[in-house]
């Protein structure tokens, strides 16, 4: 029986243009570094780590230490100097990129309506980014991080979306069984394929990403609003 929420963040429970976000996000974090990197350099040193971190399947090896193991092989700056710049940045400067994104009421409702009916709700984003960072997004979405059993990040998880090694990581997290769980993410490659777990899916298309994939994976489909109407029909697990 599905008792289970997994959501994504961004452009799911965060709505957001991810082109737009991610401009701003190298505009902010190069001014950060711009005296040890031009924000091209900084740029390219990071989405080589992350490429490299996303390829990484070691069960053994957090995100955080396969992105950082690769970061620091292409610089010549210490982690002791660049370190506190990146954890000053997600404290400080971060914040910035707020005006980027919106909240939505729709799916702050069905957030709310879902934790009344007794459903356990989890947020699997990508963990390509720090726990400071997610913590700061899901209050930028009109959410606590109270509202979540389980939250996913690059310092505790060891594999990224769209692996199928990740969502099998984050049911072990949960303790639930693939059939007691929906995933519901804007992304048709990186979210549904957890379908291939058998985790039921629902792909939300205001902000939705598309590569040009099927939907063999897409249980159900429809907008923020639909998404509210879909969870307003769920069973009440209290009862």
């Amino acid at each position: 029986m599905l008792n289970t929420i997994i959501f994504d963040l961004d452009g799911t429970l965060l709505p957001m243009d991810m082109d737009i976000f991610l401009k701003q996000y190298f505009q902010e974090l190069g001014s950060k570094f711009k005296d040890y990197f031009s924000v091209e350099e900084l740029t390219s040193h990071i989405w080589a780590s992350t490429s490299f971190m996303i390829k990484n399947k070691d069960p053994m090896i957090t995100n955080e230490e396969a992105f950082f193991s690769d970061f620091f092989q292409r610089v010549s700056h210490s982690p002791e100097i660049i370190n506190p710049l990146f954890e000053d940045f997600y404290i400080n400067d971060f914040k910035k990129i707020t005006p980027v994104t919106r909240k939505e009421a729709s799916i702050q409702e069905a957030v709310a309506t879902l934790k009344q009916k007794g459903y356990s709700l989890a947020v699997a984003t990508n963990p390509i980014f720090p726990q400071l960072a997610i913590n700061q997004r899901i209050e930028w979405a009109g959410f606590s991080i109270e509202d979540f059993e389980f939250i996913t990040s690059f310092e505790k998880m060891h594999f990224c979306k769209p692996n199928i090694e990740f969502y099998q990581e984050v049911l072990d997290a949960i303790g639930k069984p693939p059939e007691a769980c929906m995933m519901v993410g804007n992304d048709v490659e990186e979210d549904m394929v957890a379908g291939l777990l058998g985790i039921k899916t629902y792909l939300i298309e205001d902000c939705m990403i598309s590569r040009g994939e099927t939907r063999n994976n897409v249980d159900a489909a429809g907008s923020y609003s639909e998404f509210l109407t879909f969870v307003q029909s769920l069973p009440d697990l209290n009862r």
